[in-house]
């Protein structure tokens, strides 16, 4: 059974957490609305991909772009830093895979349990509080987020 969260303008389902894979990965079931993406960041400890299901995404990794659609894979490895926004006018579905485990413990504590299906009200970010979560969980807040 799932946890849902809204994290951010998102939700995150969580699939599988630290406790279920021994600490060896995080999988969510990630979805966001055209425009969502977070600030550039870096993950200090772990690898981030992505598998889309429905909708599409575009991002940066270091001084790269990428443009992710229906069925595309995207691995972004730790120590890079990199960012990426929602494009589709339909909400993006995504699995989002972390190894090691432990980005479901971010969720929690910067989000909130949802409060009923689909995504959450729209809200501006409090990002003092984001970048002082994120420092504490290995991620490094680098820069804004993309825009369209």
């Amino acid at each position: 059974m799932s946890q849902d969260w809204w994290f951010l303008d998102s939700r995150m389902a969580v699939k599988a957490d630290s406790g279920m894979t021994g600490g060896a990965y995080t999988l969510l079931e990630f979805t966001a609305e055209r425009g969502f993406g977070p600030p550039r960041h870096v993950h200090r400890a772990e690898d981030e991909a992505f598998v889309v299901m429905s909708g599409s995404l575009r991002g940066t990794l270091g001084d790269e772009e990428w443009e992710a659609g229906e069925g595309s894979f995207v691995f972004l490895p730790r120590g890079i830093p990199h960012a990426f926004v929602v494009t589709s006018a339909k909400p993006l579905v995504a699995l989002q895979l972390t190894n090691p485990a432990g980005f479901e413990k971010f969720v929690a504590e910067l989000g909130r349990p949802a409060e009923g299906p689909g995504l959450p009200p729209p809200s501006e970010p409090d990002i003092p509080r984001l970048a002082e979560v994120a420092a504490r969980h290995g991620y490094d807040i680098v820069g804004p987020p993309l825009g369209l």
